[in-house]
């Protein structure tokens, strides 16, 4: 999937988020500085990692209110993470854009989705494919439950090959000047204590 055109790897992309999940399933993730580009979707998919496993324990039935509470809060604030660090991503990209000095055509049209959100959309990909992956060996699980989840996980795997051909596309594309890139702002209102009344409202009564 690579090409001269292309700012990232997509075919290692998509091996080491795989691997990555694997690897932090079994030690402590420990950030790494190095590519910029690279470091910075390195911690975007850390950051679906943790939220991945809080999103988890916000469902366990048996959870107090306290602890329910602790992890709404960590969800929150891990989600506003993901969305700062898509951010990142596509502002890295449309660094090197600039300095490549990539003359826009005149046709160039500008994509819906932009290659951060679908480098998290991968991330994301990973972790399901693992965990897919981990309910088709369980022991305590059905054969009809297992079998379900192979198929599940094939699928899984088709949309990961989509998705990173899709990609390998754009970047392509940006390259070539055929599309142009503009870092959209999610702008997230909920975690912002001067834009949520609930938060700013309680400020004034202080």
């Amino acid at each position: 999937m690579t090409s001269q055109n292309s700012f990232l790897e997509v075919d290692s992309l998509l091996e080491t988020q795989l691997s990555q999940v694997d690897e932090w399933h079994q030690t402590q993730y420990v950030p790494e500085k190095g590519d910029q580009l690279l470091t910075l979707i390195t911690e975007q998919h850390h950051t679906n990692f943790e939220l991945w496993h809080e999103e988890d324990k916000a469902r366990d039935p048996e959870a107090s209110d306290s602890v329910i509470a602790d992890v709404k809060r960590s969800i929150d604030r891990l989600n506003q993470k993901r969305n700062d660090k898509i951010e990142q991503i596509d502002e890295a990209l449309l660094e090197l854009l600039n300095q490549r000095k990539i003359k826009k055509l005149e046709d160039a049209r500008l994509n819906s989705e932009t290659p951060g959100s679908m480098i998290d959309r991968l991330s994301i990909s990973a972790l399901k494919i693992y965990h897919m992956e981990e309910e088709t060996r369980r022991p305590d699980a059905s054969s009809e439950h297992r079998l379900n989840c192979e198929t599940k996980l094939h699928l899984l795997l088709e949309q990961r090959r989509d998705l990173g051909e899709c990609l390998q596309e754009i970047l392509e594309d940006l390259g070539s000047g055929r599309k142009f890139l503009k870092v959209y702002r999610q702008m997230k209102m909920y975690n912002d204590s001067s834009l949520n009344p609930v938060l700013y409202q309680k400020k004034t009564l202080l």
